[in-house]
């Protein structure tokens, strides 16, 4: 079993497709196809389910690409390791990013690192704070901004800035027009509220929010997103909390609007593998912590 076999395996894993796969690898789609039969021979078992129409992992493909992730991962891990104790500079920063930090403080960080390392390269994967964390424990991504964890193994958290939510009025809404929203006001409403395949930690706080103001009886819809809830309060169905940073969505059918009592806000923070020597770099963490500092200043 050779090395490039599994690199090879990984794209068409990912891709699900030997000709697209083939072009990320660039090698002739023949031999691409030939190297990962070589590699089922060897294994003795099937890792595609291939028809004329698109090409699935087996059961056997899907736990050989998990061991492929962690291998190549750990591969290049050792080689970061090993530059790093030789002095070398640090050539690529992989970053995981939720979406409102990508919208809010990660534009400065990815600012203040091009600064400090004018040669690096960047590379920014969107995810939710689950499938960061993954990334990170694999050695897939390097940083990431995510919802608050604790520090758990490798795992380690530093809280940044806290989002604020508001809740979320549909213009017909009567509340809209209001100056002052009370919780009362909340229980003669239908709740919008988030409801995710995997319990994030946002629906986690707000279902235990909703339960402490005795609001769970109201929730009547459900939603994966921030875009589907505020779709929905625009479409007159209920009212939900949404980030202040709706606020900058075009053609808004919605209105933001404090609630007397009620200050929901959700940390935000950075997190890295204390073993990957790119973002174990305390100029890299000094950089984290500065955009900290700089929101306590503003």
């Amino acid at each position: 079993m050779e090395l490039r076999q599994l690199t090879y395996f990984k794209a068409v894993a990912e891709e699900l497709h030997f000709g697209r796969a083939a072009a990320r690898m660039r090698i002739a789609q023949p031999a691409l196809s030939n190297h990962v039969m070589s590699l089922e021979k060897e294994l003795g078992c099937p890792l595609f389910i291939r028809s004329t129409r698109r090409v699935e992992l087996t059961r056997a493909g899907e736990t050989f690409y998990d061991r492929c992730v962690r291998i190549l991962s750990d591969i290049d891990l050792t080689t970061e390791l090993t530059r790093a104790a030789g002095g070398s500079r640090i050539r690529q920063i992989r970053i995981g990013s939720i979406y409102p930090a990508t919208m809010g403080m990660l534009p400065t960080f990815l600012a203040k690192i091009a600064r400090k390392y004018p040669d690096v390269r960047i590379h920014i994967a969107s995810g939710n704070t689950g499938e960061i964390i993954r990334g990170l424990e694999t050695g897939q991504l390097n940083l990431g901004f995510i919802r608050p964890v604790e520090n758990i193994g490798s795992l380690r958290f530093v809280s940044l800035a806290h989002e604020r939510y508001y809740l979320a009025v549909g213009h017909a809404n009567p509340l809209a027009s209001r100056d002052e929203i009370s919780i009362d006001d909340l229980r003669t409403q239908k709740i919008i509220a988030f409801n995710r395949q995997n319990l994030s930690f946002t629906e986690r706080y707000f279902n235990e929010k909703f339960a402490e103001y005795e609001l769970t009886a109201n929730i009547a819809f459900s939603c994966d997103d921030t875009y589907a809830l505020v779709s929905l309060v625009s479409a007159g169905l209920g009212i939900g909390f949404a980030p202040e940073w709706t606020l900058d969505l075009p053609n808004r059918g919605f209105e933001l609007k404090k609630v007397s009592g009620i200050d929901f806000r959700i940390g935000l923070g950075i997190a890295w593998n204390k073993e990957d020597p790119t973002a174990g770099r305390d100029d890299i963490v000094d950089i984290a912590r500065s955009l900290a500092r700089a929101g306590r200043r503003s």
